[in-house]
Protein backbone atom coordinates (compact mmCIF):
# COMPACT_ATOMS: atom_id res chain seq x y z
CA UNK A 1 0.00 0.00 0.00
CA UNK A 2 1.09 3.44 -1.18
CA UNK A 3 1.83 6.36 1.29
CA UNK A 4 -0.97 8.09 -0.47
CA UNK A 5 -3.11 4.78 0.05
CA UNK A 6 -2.40 4.76 3.71
CA UNK A 7 -3.87 8.75 3.94
CA UNK A 8 -6.66 7.54 1.81
CA UNK A 9 -7.62 4.75 4.37
CA UNK A 10 -6.56 6.69 7.22
CA UNK A 11 -9.01 9.62 6.14
CA UNK A 12 -11.65 7.13 5.79
CA UNK A 13 -11.38 5.50 9.11
CA UNK A 14 -11.57 9.10 10.72
CA UNK A 15 -14.21 10.94 8.60
CA UNK A 16 -16.91 7.71 7.84
CA UNK A 17 -16.07 5.08 10.08
CA UNK A 18 -15.45 6.28 13.51
CA UNK A 19 -18.47 8.15 13.18
CA UNK A 20 -20.62 5.16 12.34
CA UNK A 21 -19.65 3.88 15.95
CA UNK A 22 -22.47 5.67 17.37
CA UNK A 23 -23.96 7.78 14.16
CA UNK A 24 -25.59 6.43 10.47
CA UNK A 25 -23.32 8.06 8.37
CA UNK A 26 -24.97 8.26 4.71
CA UNK A 27 -21.97 7.53 2.17
CA UNK A 28 -22.69 9.66 -1.36
CA UNK A 29 -19.76 8.53 -3.72
CA UNK A 30 -19.45 11.17 -6.42
CA UNK A 31 -17.30 13.08 -8.90
CA UNK A 32 -17.18 16.57 -10.42
CA UNK A 33 -17.99 15.59 -13.61
CA UNK A 34 -21.07 13.51 -12.76
CA UNK A 35 -24.29 15.39 -13.57
CA UNK A 36 -26.67 13.05 -11.66
CA UNK A 37 -24.32 13.37 -8.34
CA UNK A 38 -24.70 17.17 -8.52
CA UNK A 39 -28.74 16.79 -8.81
CA UNK A 40 -28.19 14.06 -5.85
CA UNK A 41 -26.14 15.92 -3.52
CA UNK A 42 -28.48 19.21 -2.63
CA UNK A 43 -31.13 16.42 -1.39
CA UNK A 44 -28.59 14.44 0.69
CA UNK A 45 -27.24 17.35 2.52
CA UNK A 46 -30.80 18.61 2.89
CA UNK A 47 -31.89 15.15 4.30
CA UNK A 48 -29.07 14.59 6.52
CA UNK A 49 -29.46 17.73 8.02
CA UNK A 50 -32.99 17.21 8.36
CA UNK A 51 -32.02 14.13 10.35
CA UNK A 52 -29.49 15.13 12.49
CA UNK A 53 -30.48 15.30 15.48
CA UNK A 54 -31.46 11.87 14.96
CA UNK A 55 -27.75 10.90 14.53
CA UNK A 56 -27.63 10.94 10.45
CA UNK A 57 -23.96 12.71 8.95
CA UNK A 58 -23.36 12.73 5.46
CA UNK A 59 -19.82 11.60 4.22
CA UNK A 60 -19.01 12.47 0.48
CA UNK A 61 -15.89 10.59 -1.12
CA UNK A 62 -14.81 12.08 -4.42
CA UNK A 63 -13.95 8.98 -6.34
CA UNK A 64 -11.34 10.79 -8.20
CA UNK A 65 -9.74 11.74 -5.36
CA UNK A 66 -10.03 8.47 -3.65
CA UNK A 67 -9.88 5.77 -6.14
CA UNK A 68 -7.91 3.37 -3.58
CA UNK A 69 -11.48 3.89 -1.27
CA UNK A 70 -13.86 3.92 -3.96
CA UNK A 71 -12.08 0.42 -5.78
CA UNK A 72 -12.15 -1.64 -2.39
CA UNK A 73 -16.00 -0.78 -2.56
CA UNK A 74 -16.31 -1.91 -5.87
CA UNK A 75 -18.29 1.14 -7.24
CA UNK A 76 -18.92 0.35 -10.90
CA UNK A 77 -21.07 4.49 -11.45
CA UNK A 78 -22.06 7.17 -9.66
CA UNK A 79 -23.60 8.09 -7.89
CA UNK A 80 -23.78 5.31 -5.49
CA UNK A 81 -24.61 5.88 -1.97
CA UNK A 82 -24.55 3.64 1.25
CA UNK A 83 -25.48 3.49 5.30
CA UNK A 84 -22.83 2.45 7.78
CA UNK A 85 -23.66 1.84 10.92
CA UNK A 86 -20.63 0.75 13.73
CA UNK A 87 -18.09 0.00 10.56
CA UNK A 88 -20.47 -1.79 8.34
CA UNK A 89 -22.65 -1.42 5.38
CA UNK A 90 -26.26 -1.83 6.37
CA UNK A 91 -28.06 0.08 3.02
CA UNK A 92 -27.94 0.79 0.03
CA UNK A 93 -29.78 4.15 -0.37
CA UNK A 94 -28.53 4.46 -4.17
CA UNK A 95 -32.24 3.67 -5.59
CA UNK A 96 -33.42 6.46 -3.53
CA UNK A 97 -33.26 9.64 -5.57
CA UNK A 98 -36.46 11.81 -4.40
CA UNK A 99 -36.41 13.15 -0.66
CA UNK A 100 -39.27 11.02 0.29
CA UNK A 101 -37.62 8.17 -0.81
CA UNK A 102 -34.73 8.93 1.33
CA UNK A 103 -36.49 9.53 4.28
CA UNK A 104 -38.38 6.48 4.42
CA UNK A 105 -35.54 4.34 3.74
CA UNK A 106 -33.57 6.36 6.61
CA UNK A 107 -36.90 5.80 8.83
CA UNK A 108 -36.94 2.07 8.50
CA UNK A 109 -33.09 1.86 9.13
CA UNK A 110 -33.75 4.39 12.40
CA UNK A 111 -35.92 1.91 13.71
CA UNK A 112 -33.53 -1.05 13.66
CA UNK A 113 -30.44 0.41 14.43
CA UNK A 114 -29.72 1.70 18.12
CA UNK A 115 -28.35 4.90 17.56
CA UNK A 116 -27.39 7.04 20.11
CA UNK A 117 -28.85 10.18 18.68
CA UNK A 118 -29.20 14.07 20.30
CA UNK A 119 -32.81 13.85 19.99
CA UNK A 120 -32.83 10.49 22.35
CA UNK A 121 -30.39 11.95 24.34
CA UNK A 122 -32.35 15.24 25.19
CA UNK A 123 -35.69 13.37 25.40
CA UNK A 124 -34.82 10.73 27.98
CA UNK A 125 -32.97 14.00 29.78
CA UNK A 126 -36.66 16.01 29.21
CA UNK A 127 -38.76 13.24 30.29
CA UNK A 128 -38.65 13.27 34.59
CA UNK A 129 -38.92 17.33 33.96
CA UNK A 130 -42.02 16.73 31.78
CA UNK A 131 -43.25 14.42 34.13
CA UNK A 132 -42.79 17.13 37.24
CA UNK A 133 -44.56 19.78 35.99
CA UNK A 134 -47.83 17.67 35.16
CA UNK A 135 -47.47 16.60 38.41
CA UNK A 136 -47.09 19.78 39.65
CA UNK A 137 -50.28 20.72 37.40
CA UNK A 138 -52.53 18.13 38.93
CA UNK A 139 -51.62 19.09 42.28
CA UNK A 140 -52.68 22.56 41.41
CA UNK A 141 -49.22 24.30 42.10
CA UNK A 142 -49.61 26.39 38.42
CA UNK A 143 -46.94 28.56 39.22
CA UNK A 144 -44.25 26.32 40.09
CA UNK A 145 -45.11 23.85 36.85
CA UNK A 146 -44.89 27.38 34.98
CA UNK A 147 -41.39 27.38 36.35
CA UNK A 148 -40.72 24.13 35.10
CA UNK A 149 -41.78 24.50 31.84
CA UNK A 150 -40.33 27.42 31.52
CA UNK A 151 -36.91 26.12 32.22
CA UNK A 152 -37.91 23.06 29.71
CA UNK A 153 -38.40 25.38 26.69
CA UNK A 154 -35.12 27.29 27.24
CA UNK A 155 -33.63 23.55 27.15
CA UNK A 156 -35.80 22.24 24.21
CA UNK A 157 -38.12 25.69 22.72
CA UNK A 158 -39.81 23.52 19.75
CA UNK A 159 -40.98 20.48 21.86
CA UNK A 160 -44.43 20.34 21.46
CA UNK A 161 -45.42 18.86 25.28
CA UNK A 162 -43.35 20.86 26.72
CA UNK A 163 -44.96 23.67 24.83
CA UNK A 164 -48.20 22.10 25.74
CA UNK A 165 -47.38 22.32 29.23
CA UNK A 166 -46.00 25.72 29.31
CA UNK A 167 -49.55 27.51 27.81
CA UNK A 168 -51.45 24.86 30.10
CA UNK A 169 -49.80 26.12 32.90
CA UNK A 170 -50.26 29.71 32.23
CA UNK A 171 -54.18 28.76 32.23
CA UNK A 172 -54.05 27.28 34.94
CA UNK A 173 -52.49 30.37 36.82
CA UNK A 174 -55.14 32.47 35.34
CA UNK A 175 -52.47 33.55 33.02
CA UNK A 176 -55.26 33.22 29.57
CA UNK A 177 -54.14 36.27 27.78
CA UNK A 178 -50.36 34.78 27.46
CA UNK A 179 -51.69 31.29 27.06
CA UNK A 180 -53.55 32.44 23.85
CA UNK A 181 -50.47 34.39 22.81
CA UNK A 182 -48.37 31.53 23.14
CA UNK A 183 -50.42 29.59 20.81
CA UNK A 184 -50.80 31.99 18.02
CA UNK A 185 -46.59 32.92 18.13
CA UNK A 186 -46.26 29.00 17.26
CA UNK A 187 -45.17 27.58 14.14
CA UNK A 188 -48.46 26.53 11.78
CA UNK A 189 -46.73 22.61 11.88
CA UNK A 190 -46.60 22.80 15.61
CA UNK A 191 -49.71 24.50 15.99
CA UNK A 192 -51.25 21.53 14.10
CA UNK A 193 -49.76 18.83 16.74
CA UNK A 194 -51.92 17.01 19.37
CA UNK A 195 -49.96 18.27 22.10
CA UNK A 196 -50.61 21.69 20.89
CA UNK A 197 -54.40 21.03 20.42
CA UNK A 198 -54.81 19.57 23.86
CA UNK A 199 -53.38 23.19 25.32
CA UNK A 200 -55.68 24.64 23.07
CA UNK A 201 -58.31 22.82 24.85
CA UNK A 202 -57.63 23.64 28.11
CA UNK A 203 -57.48 27.58 26.87
CA UNK A 204 -60.82 27.27 25.46
CA UNK A 205 -62.58 25.68 28.66
CA UNK A 206 -60.35 28.14 30.74
CA UNK A 207 -62.70 30.80 28.78
CA UNK A 208 -65.96 29.14 28.92
CA UNK A 209 -66.53 27.86 32.55
CA UNK A 210 -67.20 30.83 35.31
CA UNK A 211 -65.95 30.54 39.15
CA UNK A 212 -69.03 30.45 41.54
CA UNK A 213 -69.19 32.94 44.52
CA UNK A 214 -71.41 30.20 46.61
CA UNK A 215 -70.80 26.66 44.98
CA UNK A 216 -72.65 25.06 48.44
CA UNK A 217 -75.33 27.21 47.36
CA UNK A 218 -75.90 26.62 43.63
CA UNK A 219 -75.09 23.30 44.77
CA UNK A 220 -78.47 22.56 47.01
CA UNK A 221 -79.94 24.91 44.36
CA UNK A 222 -79.40 21.76 41.61
CA UNK A 223 -80.22 19.26 44.32
CA UNK A 224 -83.97 20.31 44.72
CA UNK A 225 -84.45 21.64 40.92
CA UNK A 226 -82.22 18.72 39.33
CA UNK A 227 -84.35 19.29 36.25
CA UNK A 228 -82.47 22.86 35.57
CA UNK A 229 -79.65 21.49 33.52
CA UNK A 230 -78.88 25.44 32.58
CA UNK A 231 -77.87 25.76 36.83
CA UNK A 232 -76.64 22.06 36.61
CA UNK A 233 -74.03 22.79 33.67
CA UNK A 234 -73.31 26.03 35.59
CA UNK A 235 -72.38 24.26 39.02
CA UNK A 236 -69.97 21.85 36.84
CA UNK A 237 -68.40 24.73 35.43
CA UNK A 238 -68.07 26.19 38.59
CA UNK A 239 -66.42 23.36 39.99
CA UNK A 240 -63.94 23.16 37.36
CA UNK A 241 -63.48 26.58 37.52
CA UNK A 242 -62.46 25.46 41.44
CA UNK A 243 -60.48 23.19 40.47
CA UNK A 244 -62.46 20.23 41.11
CA UNK A 245 -62.44 18.09 38.61
CA UNK A 246 -63.99 14.82 40.34
CA UNK A 247 -66.77 16.97 41.37
CA UNK A 248 -67.26 18.30 38.12
CA UNK A 249 -66.95 15.20 36.46
CA UNK A 250 -69.98 13.56 39.22
CA UNK A 251 -72.40 16.68 37.37
CA UNK A 252 -71.61 15.97 33.87
CA UNK A 253 -71.92 12.25 34.23
CA UNK A 254 -75.65 12.81 35.86
CA UNK A 255 -76.58 15.41 33.76
CA UNK A 256 -75.50 12.52 30.83
CA UNK A 257 -77.28 9.98 32.55
CA UNK A 258 -80.44 11.74 32.98
CA UNK A 259 -80.49 13.44 29.29
CA UNK A 260 -77.47 12.72 27.20
CA UNK A 261 -79.15 14.92 24.53
CA UNK A 262 -79.58 18.13 26.47
CA UNK A 263 -78.30 21.27 24.75
CA UNK A 264 -77.23 19.10 21.55
CA UNK A 265 -74.89 16.82 24.06
CA UNK A 266 -73.17 20.16 26.20
CA UNK A 267 -72.49 18.17 28.74
CA UNK A 268 -71.14 14.99 26.92
CA UNK A 269 -68.97 17.38 25.20
CA UNK A 270 -67.75 19.41 28.34
CA UNK A 271 -66.24 16.16 29.50
CA UNK A 272 -64.80 15.08 26.53
CA UNK A 273 -63.03 18.81 26.57
CA UNK A 274 -61.88 17.83 30.18
CA UNK A 275 -60.82 14.37 29.30
CA UNK A 276 -58.53 16.09 26.67
CA UNK A 277 -56.85 18.40 29.00
CA UNK A 278 -56.24 15.98 31.70
CA UNK A 279 -54.44 13.25 29.17
CA UNK A 280 -56.33 10.89 27.54
CA UNK A 281 -53.54 8.51 28.79
CA UNK A 282 -53.99 9.81 32.54
CA UNK A 283 -55.48 6.87 34.73
CA UNK A 284 -58.11 9.37 36.34
CA UNK A 285 -59.56 9.73 32.67
CA UNK A 286 -59.59 5.66 31.72
CA UNK A 287 -61.58 5.36 35.27
CA UNK A 288 -64.00 8.06 34.36
CA UNK A 289 -64.34 6.98 30.57
CA UNK A 290 -65.30 3.68 31.65
CA UNK A 291 -68.28 5.54 33.99
CA UNK A 292 -69.34 6.98 30.46
CA UNK A 293 -69.29 3.89 28.88
CA UNK A 294 -71.37 2.55 31.18
CA UNK A 295 -74.39 5.43 31.24
CA UNK A 296 -73.98 5.24 27.47
CA UNK A 297 -73.99 1.53 26.40
CA UNK A 298 -75.23 0.09 30.09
Amino acid sequence: MSAAEREAVESFRRDVVEPSMTKLVVIDFWAEWCGPCKALTPLLEKVAAAYADKGVVLAKIDTDANQFIAAQFQIKSIPTVYAMFQGQLVADLTPARTETQLRTMLDQLLKQLPLESEAASLEAELEPLIAMGEQLLVEGDAERALSVFAQLSEMAPEHPTVLSGMVRALVAAGRTDEAEAAIAALPEEIAKLPEIERARTALALAREVQPVDDLAGLAAEVAANPENYEKRFELAGGQMAAGDRDAAADTLLAMIAADRTWNEGAARAQLLKIFEVVGLEDPWVSAQRRKLSAILFG
